[in-house]
């Protein structure tokens, strides 16, 4: 299955979920209201199944996954000791294309695969172009020189680090993963343990 490349607008009012990594006022009016015609008609209660595909579904829009890619890691995650749910954000925050977008190094998620694709984005000083690529602990993240001067991440890179995210830590254009992001850094637009219900079945 390919990944989705269509309007973001209408992928998030699909899933129910703001997935454009920024507020749009007229994206959270209607994310209740699914794309497409629409006739008045009584709301069916969503069986539990429903519920936690929908959850799986809306995760794997967040993070710009395909299935494969997903249940692989919530396949690693279960033969794993530890608290599954815990163990899975830490698989998806820790991949590299995420990290540049939450160092502010990229607008958006598909940017920030983009970037790491065209071998922009520097790990350890070597040039990494697998989005997946799992960062570990002070594992150091830089751009290539050729995408410095570029004016959008000049832009993005000139705002404060007021938002940057706990287990990171960024100065000027080189970011690093200090600890292992936990739970209660992030708000999640998703159920954890739907999730897991939903491939333990």
């Amino acid at each position: 299955m390919a990944r989705y490349i269509g309007p973001k607008h209408k992928l998030a009012r699909r899933e129910g979920v703001n997935i454009l990594d920024k507020q749009s006022p007229s994206l959270l009016r209607r994310l209740n209201t699914p794309p497409g015609m629409h006739v008045v008609r009584g709301k069916k209660r969503m069986s539990e199944y429903g519920e936690q595909l929908r959850e799986k579904q809306k995760a794997k829009a967040v993070y710009g996954l395909l299935e494969k890619q997903f249940k692989s890691l919530v396949r690693t995650v279960e033969k794993k000791k530890g608290e599954t749910g815990e163990m899975l954000i830490q698989l998806l925050e820790t991949r590299l294309d995420n990290i540049v977008y939450r160092l502010g190094f990229a607008k958006t998620r598909a940017q920030a695969r983009q970037f790491v694709s065209h071998k922009h984005i520097l790990v350890n000083g070597k040039k990494i172009n697998i989005p997946s690529f799992p960062i570990k602990i002070d594992d150091v993240i830089s751009l290539v020189p050729a995408i410095q001067n570029n004016p959008q991440v000049v832009a993005l890179t000139k705002e404060k680090n007021e938002n940057l995210l706990p287990f990171l830590k960024r100065e000027a254009l080189v970011g690093k993963l200090i600890r292992m992001p936990k739970r209660e850094d992030l708000v999640f637009p998703f159920d954890l343990q739907q999730i897991i219900e939903y491939y333990s079945r």
